[in-house]
């Protein structure tokens, strides 16, 4: 079983003590902020997973969402007792990885947190090896890739999403997927909205890895060559 690191950021001190044992009973690793600005100055401890209230004292939900995202771009779960059709598609759009509305059981956000857990970090890591491509090594376990042509072999500075997109395009080179399969797999099944996200990020990961072979496969998908 995999020892994550998951941070709850709640001020509702009885709903954070019974989420929090749910979450140790998984066997991972947790830490609970009640305000944002204590939150706000424990990012750069990159945990695997922010669980996030969005009304919070300080810095709010939103707020601290926008800091992960700009400064390590961890996956987070929303969860609010708000007006949940506007903090659902907010959040999203800001990057929101899932989305809870309260009140809510337990157990529905242990499995959507073990579905993004799952599904950013792997559930065999030991097995997954790198992948060498066109001059980039691409390491799922550390979830880095590293130009190997440049100068001291420099880290492609990739966000979580255009990681994921490498990961899932990578693992089986010269198979197309389809949008609809890769915004599962990037985006989680409960994302909606324009297909075109996928292009951006495929844009991106085009510009910021440019000697690998993405091929577009018009009114379909992506998939990526071994040439």
């Amino acid at each position: 079983m995999e020892q994550y690191l998951v941070y709850l950021v709640e001020d509702e001190e009885n709903l954070s003590a019974v989420l929090r044992a749910y979450l140790e009973k998984e066997n991972w690793s947790v830490k609970v902020f009640d305000n944002g600005n204590d939150a706000l100055d424990a990012i750069e401890d990159k945990p695997h997973l922010w669980i996030l209230d969005i009304m919070l004292p300080g810095t709010d939900g939103y707020q601290l969402l926008k800091a992960i995202k700009e400064k390590e771009d961890r996956p987070v779960i929303f969860i609010s007792a708000r007006d949940q059709d506007l903090d659902r598609v907010l959040g999203l759009e800001m990057g929101s990885d899932d989305y809870l509305s309260k009140p809510f059981l337990p157990q529905e956000l242990i499995i959507r947190a073990k579905k993004i857990l799952n599904r950013i970090y792997g559930t065999s890591t030991q097995e997954q090896k790198k992948i060498e491509l066109n001059q980039y090594l691409i390491d799922p376990i550390g979830r880095t890739v590293t130009d190997t042509l440049a100068t001291g072999e420099e880290l492609v500075d990739l966000t979580t999403k255009e990681m994921d997109l490498i990961l899932l395009l990578t693992g089986d080179i010269g198979k197309a997927f389809s949008r609809e399969k890769i915004i599962e797999f990037v985006w989680g099944e409960n994302y909606f909205g324009s297909e075109r996200a996928v292009d951006d990020v495929v844009r991106r990961v085009r510009k910021k890895m440019n000697r690998i072979h993405l091929e577009t496969l018009y009114g379909y998908g992506y998939r990526i060559l071994s040439s």
